[in-house]
């Protein structure tokens, strides 16, 4: 597939090294240039773009971006796209280390990734935000192994959720359907499933014990 990845922090660079490996066609992007991701394109074959242009033709978009970077994107950014793309986000809310309070999460107690939405003008598919980025090169295992760890992925468009566990199965991860994108809050930071490194049953348990109310070191 051709995938576009917009951020190349831990998560989009390991993806970037994991999905170039798995054969995709990967162009990825950061905030400072194309010029900036040599090294990285150098390693792994990925084509470095500037922003605008990391979506073009892509079946799968991964914005991996603080939150707070979020609405400066750049406009239409999904609109060369593919039809039916399906778009990853990673992203997590931190008021206090790094995104400031952002009205719209904690005011109208909208999930983190019904804000990104809402900004992108895109249906999303949470998913990788509670993974541990170096569990995407060290820790994929064979469908069946006991050791394999399950990820939670939540959204509304029911072909784009499936288009990514089915890339997710192929990263070597089982998933969890954690529902919509309103019932995402089961996956924020500081919910029981955020940073789980278990199996299919251990995750779904976590996803139901999760409680709806942002812990106050999660309020801005």
């Amino acid at each position: 597939m051709k995938i576009g990845i917009i951020g190349a922090g831990n998560i989009g660079g390991n993806l970037t090294r994991r999905l170039t490996a798995l054969g995709h066609d990967v162009s990825v992007a950061n905030s400072r240039g194309p010029e900036t991701l040599k090294a990285l394109a150098e390693e792994t074959g990925a084509t470095p773009v500037r922003a605008e242009e990391a979506a073009n033709g892509a079946e799968v978009v991964v914005v991996t971006v603080p939150l707070k970077a979020v609405p400066d994107l750049p406009a239409g950014l999904l609109d060369g796209a593919a039809e039916g793309a399906a778009v990853i986000d990673t992203n997590n809310y931190y008021p206090r280390e790094r995104d400031g309070r952002i009205a719209g999460i904690e005011d109208e107690g909208i999930t983190e990734s019904r804000w990104t939405e809402r900004h992108l003008g895109h249906p999303v598919v949470k998913a990788f935000n509670g993974t541990y980025a170096q569990d995407i090169l060290d820790r994929p295992r064979p469908a069946g192994d006991p050791d394999r760890l399950a990820l939670p992925v939540a959204g509304d468009d029911e072909a784009a959720k499936a288009k990514v566990r089915a890339l997710i199965d192929e990263l070597g991860f089982d998933t969890v359907d954690a529902g919509g994108i309103d019932d995402s809050w089961r996956q924020q930071p500081a919910t029981p499933v955020y940073g789980l490194r278990e199996g299919v049953e251990a995750v779904r348990a976590a996803l139901a014990a999760a409680s709806p109310d942002r812990p106050a070191e999660f309020k801005g």
